[in-house]
C-alpha cells in the first residue's frame, strides 16, 4: 500500500542559520523512510541548496519534506520549497549553472536539476516560486504504476507533533483506490483516528468507495471520529466513483483549462454519525487531475488563476495550492492524482 511515513516536516526558513537545522531534519525524513546512504546523501544535497535559496532571495520561505512509500515498497522522498517572493521572470535561465541575482555562483537549482530524480517549478514574477524535488530509491527497478502520477503535501498543524490527517492509496493494475482522512480537530486524537481509519482501509476487501467508508466509520468507533472520503480511480476507462463522509474536498481539474469539478461528499462524521452513504461518478479525462485535501486547506482556491499550472506535475500542483491556501492551526493534507503519467 503506498502512504505516508511519518514524521514530515514542513519548516520556515527566515534565515540562513535555519539551513543546516532543515537538512538535518531531512535526514532523519530519510532514513525513517528507508533511503540508502547515498540517497540520503542527495536529499540532504537537495534541501541544502532549496533552503539556501530562500534564506538569499526571501524574506520568509518553507521547506516541506515528505518521505513515502510508494509501489513495491519503494522509499520516496518529496521536497518542496514554497514562497511568496520576487519569482523568477525566466525559470530557464536560473536552473542554468552560473547564473546568480545574489552575487553567489549561481549553481544551486542547476545542482538540484542533476541530482533529483524528477523535479519541477512553479514561479511568477511578484507572486512567489514552488520548487519541487524528488528522491527515489534508486536500486527499486520499477518507477510505479504507468497510470497514475501521484503528488502529495501533508503536515501536522503549527505547534504539534502528531498529524491528524492521513492518506493511502490501494493499486491494482490500472484501477487505483485512494483515501483521505482528516481526524477530528488536531492532536495525538484526530492522529488516533486517522491511523485507525487508514489501517481500516488497508484491511478492506470491498470493491465500492461507499462500502470502505462504511468499514472505516465502523473500525473508528470510539475514537474521536474523522472526515473520510474515498476515490476508485478507474485509469482504463476513465471514470471516477467517489464517496466520502465530512469535509474532504474533492474535484477533477482539466489540465488544458484549470477549471475543476467538484465531487460530493455526505455530511457527518465516520465513527459517529454517518448517513446513507452514496457514491457519485464522474468522467477523468486523460491527463485529467483527481485532486483531494483536508479542511486544512481552504477550499476557495482555482487553478485557472495560475497560468500553465494545470498541464505540470501532479506533486508540484499539491505544493502551490498548500502555500497559498494553508491554514495554519489545522493539520494540512493535499493529493493530487494524475491518470497517464
Amino acid at each position: 500500500m503506498i502512504g505516508s511515513v511519518r514524521p514530515s516536516v514542513a519548516m520556515v526558513v527566515d534565515h540562513p542559520s535555519r539551513v543546516g537545522e532543515v537538512r538535518r531534519r531531512a535526514a532523519i525524513v530519510a532514513e525513517r523512510v528507508g533511503l540508502d546512504e547515498a540517497d540520503r546523501g542527495r536529499v540532504a544535497l537537495v534541501v541544502t541548496e532549496a533552503a539556501s535559496n530562500l534564506a538569499k532571495h526571501t524574506p520568509r520561505g518553507e521547506v516541506v519534506i515528505q518521505g513515502w512509500t510508494g509501489p513495491g515498497d519503494r522509499a520516496v522522498v518529496d521536497i518542496h520549497s514554497l514562497d511568496g517572493g520576487p519569482g523568477m521572470a525566466d525559470v530557464g535561465r536560473c536552473l542554468a549553472d552560473g547564473y546568480s541575482t545574489a552575487g553567489s555562483a549561481g549553481t544551486g537549482l542547476g545542482a538540484i536539476s542533476r541530482v533529483a530524480d524528477r523535479y519541477a517549478v512553479h514561479s511568477e514574477p511578484g507572486v512567489g516560486t514552488v520548487l519541487w524535488a524528488r528522491i527515489d530509491r534508486r536500486s527499486a527497478g520499477a518507477r510505479g504504476p504507468s497510470s497514475l502520477e501521484l503528488g502529495v503535501v501533508g503536515v501536522a498543524a503549527s505547534g504539534e507533533d502528531a498529524c491528524g490527517d492521513e492518506w493511502a492509496v490501494r493499486s491494482r493494475e490500472d484501477r487505483h483506490f485512494v483515501v483521505v482522512v482528516d481526524g477530528l480537530g488536531h492532536g495525538p486524537h484526530a492522529a488516533e483516528a486517522a491511523r485507525g481509519a487508514v489501517a481500516a482501509f488497508r484491511d478492506s476487501a470491498a470493491g465500492e468507495p461507499g462500502e470502505i467508508v462504511a468499514a472505516i466509520s465502523g473500525a473508528i468507533h470510539g475514537t474521536r471520529g474523522a472526515a473520510v472520503a474515498i476515490a476508485r480511480l478507474d485509469a482504463g476507462s476513465g471514470r471516477v466513483r467517489f464517496a466520502g463522509v465530512g469535509n474532504i474536498v474533492g474535484a477533477i481539474i482539466d489540465r488544458a483549462t484549470g477549471r475543476s469539478t467538484s465531487m460530493v461528499s455526505m455530511n457527518g462524521t465516520a465513527g459517529h454519525v454517518v448517513p446513507r452513504i452514496q457514491a457519485f461518478d464522474y468522467d477523468w479525462p486523460a491527463g485529467g487531475v483527481v485532486l483531494m485535501h483536508s479542511d486544512g486547506l481552504d477550499r476557495r482556491w482555482d487553478l485557472a488563476r495560475y497560468p500553465g499550472l494545470a498541464s505540470r506535475p501532479a506533486a508540484l500542483i499539491a505544493g502551490v495550492l498548500y502555500r497559498d491556501h494553508r491554514r495554519e492551526r489545522d493539520d494540512a493534507t493535499v493529493l493530487a492524482a494524475a491518470r497517464g503519467a
